[in-house]
């Protein structure tokens, strides 16, 4: 691709492929996102796959959201744990100060 040896303009923003782009143009496929991109020697014009902010934050978002899960069942599931530790501990001690 002539981006990757010369300087180039991006002539459209990074925009999500239509379904008929997806299936022709192969830039489509890691990201389903290209940008058009005009090299400034050469004078072609090419696709370029990009990764788009909104997708980015999309994706953020997410994994914050499942993190923000996961920690909350873990938090639970301590809190539960701790409970039946103490009860232990407390039923040894009663037992202990029975047989006295």
């Amino acid at each position: 691709p002539c981006w990757r040896v010369e300087d180039f303009v991006v002539a459209q923003e990074c925009a999500r492929c239509s379904s008929f782009q997806a299936k022709t143009i192969a830039q489509c496929s890691p990201t389903g996102f290209i940008e058009k991109i005009s090299c400034a020697t050469s004078k072609r014009d090419e696709f370029k796959s990009c990764r788009s902010a909104l997708m980015e934050a999309h994706v953020f978002w997410r994994f914050v959201g499942s993190m923000m899960c996961v920690a909350a069942v873990f938090s639970v599931l301590v809190v539960c744990r701790q409970r039946v530790l103490d009860r232990k501990a407390l039923e040894k001690v009663r037992k202990q100060i029975e047989s006295i």
